[in-house]
């Protein structure tokens, strides 16, 4: 195994049913997503030894944490884990600066205020040191948590639904200063959300989860791209994810091009983005128009030429997924069997996919 590695299997039929495998590098955040009830929690209480299933393995690096072959447990309190709740689980009596120093007993006496000091600076809250916690609001409570739970020095930094109770304005920036974090401490996430924001954001890899089972799994692109992934149009709508540049900024029409493995698109401009800068781009399935040919005289920008590379029809649905190759990035389009027999889709079938430039999603690259 690589330094840091985190491997994890998991597997009983009661009480709480869980059926599940999976590796993380450093440096990756696998996002676990699933409903409520799915067994996410369940999961993380396994890694950082709160909880023990009947077949159970934990591995960080060459330390083995958990094998019920051979009795192996290591209590919770010899994992190198950082643990993010979503009730952010600080002492109410301490300062922001109190809270972090809790967690930095393994560090001589005289290095642990100005360590402690330098990691709520990364969390940007440097100027709030001495606030208590009911001082403060949910983002900065829960960024607090974060850099108490990187003060270990953890080998995982374990994150259970740590957006939760935000509201938009704080939940981005906590996700901007966790992508900060999370590139330069270079260690596994595990990212415990129901919400595809949170997934879209920050993953590099996910786990979809339903009753303790994995559903499908692998890197962020190819998983939201595939076309039969129903769990996911049920709970969010299926749409595509892959890496662009900004190629171009066109402040005076409102647009960014963005290049990507198969070409460009336009979408709408944001603010203090430039040229050359990485982005992650989200186009949802339903925005997706197909055509034979290319149109002209059409208000939108976008119409890029590939070749069907799927067809998923699901019985009980009207709807059918394409999923059309241009270029290597696959892209996803959800369209009605009427459409799919008018046109003639079939595998192989040249195709153009029409993009509205507004209904693109454009975020800061995870990578």
């Amino acid at each position: 195994m690589r330094e840091r590695q985190l491997a994890v299997a998991l597997r009983q039929d009661t009480p709480i049913p869980l059926a599940v495998e999976f590796i993380c590098d450093p440096g990756d955040v696998l996002a676990i997503f699933g409903p409520s009830g799915s067994g996410k929690t369940t999961i993380l209480r396994s890694i950082a030894g709160l909880y023990c299933p009947h077949e159970a393995s934990v591995r960080s690096g060459a330390l083995t944490w958990t094998d019920t072959a051979t009795h192996t447990l290591t209590p919770p309190h010899r994992r190198r884990v950082g643990f993010v709740f979503q009730e952010y689980a600080l002492f109410p009596h301490l300062t922001a600066l109190g809270n972090v120093l809790t967690a930095l007993g393994h560090r001589p006496r005289a290095e642990r205020r100005a360590r402690a000091e330098a990691l709520l600076d990364m969390v940007q809250l440097a100027h709030l040191t001495t606030r208590r916690p009911h001082e403060l609001s949910g983002g900065q409570r829960q960024r607090i948590a974060l850099a108490r739970a990187l003060a270990r020095e953890p080998d995982v930094l374990l994150m259970d639904e740590p957006f939760a109770a935000l509201d938009r304005v704080g939940r981005r920036a906590l996700q901007n200063v966790l992508d900060q974090l999370r590139r330069a401490f270079d260690v596994p996430v595990i990212l415990v959300t129901h919400d595809l924001d949170d997934v879209v954001r920050l993953a590099t890899h996910v786990l979809l989860l339903e009753h303790g089972r994995t559903v499908a799994a692998g890197p962020i692109a190819a998983l939201m791209s595939r076309p039969d992934l129903m769990f996911l149009r049920a709970s969010t709508g299926l749409g595509s994810v892959f890496e662009a540049v900004v190629a171009s900024t066109r402040s005076e029409r409102g647009l960014l091009e963005l290049a990507f493995d198969g070409g460009s698109v336009l979408a709408t401009a944001l603010p203090g983005v430039a040229a050359g800068v990485p982005v992650r781009v989200r186009i949802p399935a339903r925005e997706v128009i197909l055509a034979t040919s290319a149109p002209e005289g059409l208000s939108l920008h976008n119409v890029l030429r590939g070749t069907v590379s799927a067809v998923h029809v699901e019985p009980d649905l009207d709807a059918v997924m394409i999923q059309v190759t241009v270029g290597h990035v696959p892209l996803l389009a959800e369209v009605t069997r009427d459409a799919v027999s008018r046109l003639g889709i079939v595998v192989g079938a040249p195709i153009h996919a029409l993009i509205k430039s507004v209904s693109i999603d454009v975020l800061p690259s995870a990578r």
